[in-house]
């Protein structure tokens, strides 16, 4: 047997079910920003995304896997063929630019269904996803603290597609323990604003290829003299290639390839280490103010955590499906209680511990995508409301879902492939299909921006206490309104019943853990901040 390809990435029944009957999008499109779209505008988006990830994207999934970057004799990156084709009918479709306005020149769409379009591409090929994910991230941060010049000069062909972009924050010695950033910054005399950049960054995702004509570094570093710890690291653009006042493409800045890593998924996209200033004048532009280069980070940061999550989400669901697909057209075993051997065989999903699989793995990756859209929505209902309150209470909620939206599906999303693979027993455990590559493409979800321990620290010791405990005042009132109203269903009650329990078990244990981190037992406490993100 051999895999057949997925008609759909992600079943659009359910996805519908998810956007217009959960979240009830279309709520979105009654005033404000969005009125002007509704659901035939949505569907219309998703049934053109969904065609070139299936046609584009997808085909190339295995190949990128099977041949991973190299570097050549010239000392350039070599991908696969086709992959640039592939990106350029996702940027003439404008899918890099759909969630902003159209003053911006995007299509002004819900955030939500830009989302739900990026999980069709995710789903599809995540190693071919994260080139222009990551320039839509880095551009988006440049739109929010860069300068005109800034924008005028890096911004403006990034969102053309000519120009792509990264992050880069971790270092060989040092993770993602920032405080120990070693990057220097030396400025430049006569030049404000600009600096001499030298470090090493590692684990640089899309650091270094031939896919753009210029490739824009968003670079943590240390000016000298600059506070110990993260409160004196600054942000610097750092273009492969620099950029004229006029926005020309000049010379090569000294940012090179020191090597590529080797990884178990995600082989597809380039991951670098990149040396700066080893063997000339790697220059640098500061990004708004000196030592405020980290909160400005975060900006990007917690996007690419909401795209992890929808990331391990969807590959998860991808799994699901193939799983599914399987199970309904293998042969083997009779059930049960059939005695005769010379019945035929029945479909595997006629045996109650393989439905067992399924239904767990359903349940991960639907409530995952779930959770992940519903960030999405929440930030389109701050862009779209008037209500200097409600925003407030929804950036609050927002700022404590971040870290687990990011982890919940990581988590859960690779339990599901794990599943998968079991369903298809050995031929899941082969390449003839591809379970054994979604598990290890997701394997990394877990790990990078900010690994599942640190979000857990994140959610117990900064985001449940901040504003003396306002965000996680608002979930727990999210909570209570649920149960009021489900409770009203009689379909529900139980439901209803059942998370009023855990909502009322995890208000006593946060309580007892907020005591004993005010307590000084800090080191207690957060020993218990992954089952705490779990509950």
């Amino acid at each position: 047997m051999t895999a057949a390809p997925l008609a759909e990435i992600v079943q659009r029944r359910d996805l519908a079910f998810q956007l217009y009957e959960v979240l009830d999008l279309e709520a979105l499109t009654r005033t404000g920003p969005f009125a002007e779209h509704g659901r035939a505008t949505f569907e219309a988006v998703l049934d053109t995304a969904e065609r070139i990830a299936l046609e584009r994207f997808a085909p190339l999934a295995a190949r990128m896997d099977a041949h991973e970057p190299r570097i050549g004799e010239d000392g350039s990156v070599v991908l696969p063929a086709g992959v640039r084709e592939a990106l350029d009918d996702y940027f003439a479709a404008g899918f890099h630019l759909a969630h902003l306005s159209e003053e911006k020149g995007g299509m002004g769409l819900p955030l939500t269904v830009s989302q739900a379009a990026a999980a069709l591409f995710t789903g599809a090929n995540p190693s071919l996803t994260a080139y222009p994910f990551l320039t839509i991230a880095a551009a988006n941060l440049l739109d929010a603290f860069g300068s005109e010049d800034h924008k005028r000069r890096y911004l403006a062909p990034m969102r053309e597609g000519r120009f792509f972009g990264t992050m880069c924050l971790s270092e060989p010695q040092a993770g993602s323990s920032l405080a120990d950033i070693r990057t220097r910054a030396e400025p430049i005399d006569g030049q404000e604003g600009r600096f001499r950049i030298r470090g090493n960054k590692m684990w640089i995702s899309a650091g270094d290829h031939e896919l753009a004509e210029n490739i824009v570094h968003l670079v943590l570093a240390r000016i000298e003299g600059a506070p110990a710890g993260v409160k004196g690291i600054s942000l610097f653009i750092v273009p492969k290639f620099r950029v004229a006042d006029d926005g020309r493409v000049g010379e090569r800045n000294d940012v090179k390839l020191a090597g590529l890593n080797h990884k178990m998924g995600y082989r597809g996209t380039t991951n670098c280490l990149l040396a700066f200033g080893d063997e000339g004048e790697c220059l640098g532009e500061l990004v708004g103010e000196p030592n405020r280069g980290l909160a400005y980070m975060f900006h990007m940061m917690n996007e690419a955590r909401i795209g992890v999550g929808l990331g391990a989400a969807v590959l998860g669901y991808a799994g699901y499906r193939h799983a599914l697909a399987y199970a309904r057209e293998r042969l083997q075993g009779r059930p049960i209680g059939e005695k005769d051997p010379e019945s035929p065989p029945v479909p595997i999903i006629r045996h109650a511990d393989v439905r067992r699989m399924l239904m767990e793995q359903k349940v991960h990756v639907e409530g995952a995508l779930l959770l992940c859209l519903d960030a999405a929505r929440i930030i389109d209902l701050m862009t779209a409301g008037d209500d200097e309150e409600a925003e407030r209470r929804d950036h609050l909620l927002l700022e404590l879902l971040i870290p687990i939206v990011k982890a919940w599906p990581s988590h859960y999303g690779l339990k599901a492939n794990a599943l998968a693979i079991q369903v298809l027993g050995g031929y899941g455990y082969t390449r003839d299909f591809p379970l054994e590559r979604l598990y290890r493409d997701n394997r990394l979800n877990p790990i990078h921006e900010g690994t599942n321990g640190i979000q857990s620290l994140d959610l117990l010791t900064r985001k449940v206490p901040m504003a003396n405990g306002a965000a996680f005042r608002v979930l727990m009132e999210e909570m209570a309104d649920t149960v009021r109203r489900a409770g009203e269903d009689e379909m529900l009650r139980e439901a209803a019943g059942s998370l009023e329990a855990a909502a009322n078990l995890l208000s006593r244990t946060t309580v007892r853990l907020m005591k004993a981190m005010h307590e000084g037992r800090i080191e207690a406490a957060s020993a218990n901040s992954w089952r705490y993100l779990q509950m």
